[in-house]
């Protein structure tokens, strides 16, 4: 677990970094505006009733007055805002006045309801009732607090502008309009005002602010505060500490929950509130025993399971996959409500249980309960994300039919629902359509009326440039960068983060580099989203320097983060570095790490060409999960140890482990690497039969590759043709690679043809063609696909070696002569190349490294001038460790072969396709690569 950085010195400003009304009248627009009428005066069209223009007996008139107060109160203590608001405006066309003890009460329940035009009208009564109303400190207070909780904070501050005298109740309800509003600066700063104005702050006050802050993520600050509320002496108590867990589990900050609420144990005793707010931090870890035990000490200590406990439980258990125990839970709750219901309905969703969710769905109607928008929310998740467009829409028409207009929630689980099922362009045409009103012919959606647009969310801009970078639309993502910019969203630091992902899976990293710079609440999620976006455009060594600048910043790196920089590692063999990293998991986790860091650990060391610490990684785990068998695996592939990843698979069935899809393309390839036909045909049949795992598109493309490699290419071709699947860019781009180590032609140009189609602007395709009519001495058509690629501004990645040597990684690229050891490095390369030449080898020059335009398409021979780096700095009993972008040329590996004789020095060299190590003159690879 991530140690928390220490509180810095108290600066001035702390550290940065809707039910439904039961009522159904209300729903009704004419109804609505009648209600809103009858608060400002007589409605239009409609003469007051003669009881009211008869003006009655005061005593009469307090009685009558009395039994609407009565009603509205019990209304609004059990939260029926639209029955409150119903009974007011009856109260009124009865003509009883409101005194200054009931319309607080109304106006609590107008911010309620979330109607700011009956919230409008509730003040102008309250400003016509003479000083009797306006001038009441307590109805004033609740001016400003029905606006806060509308989130009108223009509105709030003019409320409080007006009050006479501002009580501690006026000021906290001011600055919990500001903190809500994410105005946490201007919410300080009110904070200072109200006791420079000689105003002490009570608990409320300071648990306004410290929730504040906690709810915006920055956890520093709010315990910040949290210390300084203690010194001050005021005594927290159990809300000031449910504050806190509550805002760190709605940021996602599930450890730094846990962590605060064990420290709260130690002096205050858990309650409902603490416990409905712990388990979802529980859920989001998978922290089921955790959970288990907070439903036992609310049995053991008689804490009523209501509807937020309950709900909390149903939601633990559903998420941990306890299906059964949700349900039980469910059982026991006596007096359900919408969320309860809900809750049930998700969990049937995440089980995959479609028609269940719709029973349930059903059942609460039975039960008296409409379903809310959450209810419809979560089934146009559920349908969106499984690829059942028709449901969705079907939901979508069914809210309009009981007067649920859908909100931004609702576009925004449609569009990431649609996502992640690849339905881009629906995914697309949601988000325009949320953009402007519809008349709701095309796609069927007639939610979209002419009420207007839905104005979209950072909830919403995020998942659109998840989107749009998977689809790699770098100009419609910057657009969505502008529209973010124009209203406000930029500032949002998810959206932020989002924007640095998006630039760097865009390849545009000096863009992804510019947000980072600008953002200034920067968090861990920040950190990470640029670090992933230099590891994702091969930038490894910019990774690792990006780390330690995390760390001078005080940012504790999270399992995330590791991950990230575990593969950084791997990507430029700095196997110094990935054991300070294992130094400091082991640290950080001295019980044991989770399962996702064994397998990176055990991908690191493979890849940095360390088989023994690998394996010793994979025998400490205990227990394994099929994710840390497929990493020992994939380790052993790597190193071309074909014959121990069979092995390790026949362990892995005896330890009674269901192999995953993952574990076949493993098995598949290990097949390919020996050239096991037979084996490979079997195990791609036995993994439906006998495992129940249908084929997908990777395992189609494993088979081709092993019947290409065999040179049976016309039978690969009548597989691809009789498939289920449709064949995509990299079953075609197999087949394109096989075609070259055969020469064969005319299914070349066939594979290449598809692939221009699906990927016009990726070059490997263009340089594999161009090598096929080489081999085949059509210079004239090499020559046109070179021309072809000049045409459309096609460039080659720059060729790069990386050496790893101390803490510091090398880079070489092609064409670069800044290395201020270059004129050593080539002088090294001359005597090699002498030394080759008298034993009757001449190797190849070095020319391509200064002229990289010459020949773009060819290798460059980066390694060998990263291999003369390595042979001047690095000791005679360490190996050389060097990583390429590109697969090695067949003259590179002759003169490391050499070398490696020569010098007796043992070399590891990935690039990109496979691990060679070089030791005596011999290459693990057996020169088949």
């Amino acid at each position: 677990m991530a140690t928390m950085p220490p509180p810095s010195p108290s600066p001035r400003h702390p550290p940065r970094t809707a039910l439904s009304p039961r009522c159904t009248a209300l729903h009704n627009p004419s109804t609505y505006v009648y209600h809103c009428q009858l608060l400002n005066g007589t409605p239009q069209g409609h003469a007051p009733p003669r009881h009211a223009r008869a003006r009655p007996f005061r005593e009469q008139e307090r009685d009558l007055a009395a039994s609407y107060a009565r009603e509205i109160g019990s209304c609004v203590r059990v939260r029926r805002w639209g029955a409150a608001c119903e009974a007011f405006a009856s109260m009124l066309t009865a003509g009883a006045a409101p005194d200054r003890f009931l319309l607080p009460q109304v106006l609590r329940a107008c911010a309620g309801l979330g109607a700011p035009r009956l919230a409008s009208a509730a003040h102008a009564l309250a400003a016509k009732g003479g000083a009797e109303l306006a001038g009441d400190p307590v109805v004033g207070n609740a001016i400003v607090a029905m606006y806060a909780a509308l989130g009108d904070v223009a509105s709030a501050r003019a409320a409080f502008a007006s009050l006479p005298d501002r009580d501690v109740v006026a000021w906290t309800a001011l600055i919990s309009a500001h903190a809500d509003a994410g105005e946490l600066e201007e919410a300080f700063d009110l904070f200072e005002e109200m006791q420079e104005s000689g105003v002490r702050p009570d608990v409320i006050s300071w648990n306004t602010l410290v929730s504040g802050f906690a709810r915006s993520g920055d956890l520093v600050a709010a315990l910040h505060l949290f210390d300084e509320m203690r010194q001050r002496g005021v005594d927290p108590g159990v809300n000031s500490w449910n504050c806190i867990i509550s805002g760190c589990v709605q940021n996602a900050l599930y450890e730094e929950a846990l962590e605060v609420f064990l420290e709260m144990c130690e002096s205050e005793r858990p309650d409902a509130v603490t416990v409905a707010s712990i388990l979802p931090a529980c859920a989001g870890l998978q922290a089921l025993g955790i959970g288990k035990q907070l439903h036992s000490y609310v049995l053991r200590c008689g804490i009523k399971i209501n509807v937020y406990v309950g709900a909390s439980l149903i939601s633990l258990y559903s998420e941990c996959g306890e299906f059964d125990d949700a349900r039980v839970v469910f059982s026991t709750i006596q007096e359900k409500n919408v969320n309860v219901w809900n809750e049930l309905v998700q969990s049937y969703t995440r089980e995959g249980r479609m028609d269940k969710a719709w029973d349930v769905f059903d059942l609460m109607q039975e039960d008296g309960l409409k379903p809310d928008i959450v209810t419809y929310n979560t089934l146009i998740a559920a349908y969106a994300k499984v690829g059942q467009n028709e449901q969705t829409y079907e939901l979508f028409s069914r809210m309009a039919d009981v007067g649920l207009k859908p909100n931004v929630v609702s576009m925004n689980a449609l569009i990431c629902g649609l996502h992640q099922h690849g339905l881009y362009t629906d995914a697309l045409e949601a988000f325009r359509y949320m953009q402007r009103s519809s008349d709701g012919k095309a796609k069927g959606w007639t939610f979209l009326d002419n009420r207007g647009p839905i104005q979209p969310t950072g909830t919403t801009i995020t998942g659109l440039l998840s989107l749009l970078a998977d689809l790699k639309l770098d100009r419609l993502g910057k657009e969505v960068h502008c529209y973010a910019l124009k209203n406000g969203l930029a500032s949002n630091i998810y959206v932020s983060s989002k924007l640095v992902d998006f630039y760097g899976k865009t390849d545009d990293m000096t863009s992804a580099a510019n947000v980072f710079q600008k953002i200034r609440n920067k968090n861990v999620v920040t950190w990470n989203s640029l670090l992933a976006a230099y590891k994702h455009n091969r930038k490894p060594e910019a990774t690792l320097r990006l780390l330690a600048e995390m760390l001078e910043s005080n940012f504790d790196p999270n399992l995330v983060t590791i991950h990230i920089a575990l593969m950084s590692c791997g990507m430029t063999m700095a196997l110094g570095y990935g054991r300070e990293l294992h130094s400091y998991i082991i640290k950080c986790w001295p019980g044991g790490y989770p399962a996702t860091l064994a397998s990176a650990l055990i991908d690191m060391y493979g890849k940095c060409g360390n088989i023994e610490d690998a394996r010793l990684v994979f025998k400490s785990m205990v227990p394994k999960d099929v994710a840390v068998w497929n990493a020992m695996m994939s380790c052993y592939l790597l190193h071309r140890m074909p014959k121990d990843i069979i092995d390790l698979f026949n362990y892995l069935e005896q330890s009674g482990i269901q192999p995953d899809h993952i574990t076949f393309i493993l098995l598949l390839s290990a097949c390919k690497q020996e050239g096991l036909l037979e084996e490979a045909q079997s195990y791609f049949y036995n993994m439906e039969d006998v495992y129940g795992i249908k084929p997908s598109l990777k395992h189609y493309t494993c088979l081709v590759d092993i019947m290409g490699s065999a040179g049976l290419l016309a039978e690969s071709l009548t597989l691809i043709q009789k498939m289920p699947l449709k064949p995509d860019a990299c079953l075609w781009s197999t087949v394109l690679k096989a075609c070259k180590l055969y020469s064969n032609l005319e299914i070349g140009e066939k594979a290449a043809k598809a692939l221009f189609e699906l990927e016009p602007n990726n070059t490997s395709n263009y340089m594999v063609l161009s090598n096929i009519y080489a081999d085949t001495g059509l210079w004239d058509s090499t020559k046109a696909v070179r021309d072809a690629m000049t045409e459309q501004g096609l460039h080659v990645e720059r060729q790069c070696s990386w050496l790893y040597n101390g803490t510091t990684v090398h880079p070489f690229e092609a064409g670069n002569l800044s290395h201020p050891a270059i004129d050593t490095i080539l002088s090294t390369w001359e005597d090699l190349a002498t030394r080759m030449e008298q034993s009757g080898y001449s190797p190849q020059d070095i020319g391509p490294y200064y002229n990289v335009e010459v020949d773009p398409l060819s290798c460059h021979h980066t390694e060998k001038i990263a291999v003369c780096y390595g042979l001047i700095s690095t000791s005679g009993q360490q190996p050389i460790r060097i990583s390429k972008n590109f697969r090695m040329c067949m003259e590179c590996h002759s003169s490391i072969k050499f070398i490696s004789r020569d010098k007796g020095r043992e070399i590891i060299v990935s690039d990109g396709r496979t691990y060679h190590h070089f030791k005596d003159g011999t290459c693990s690879c057996r020169d088949v690569w």
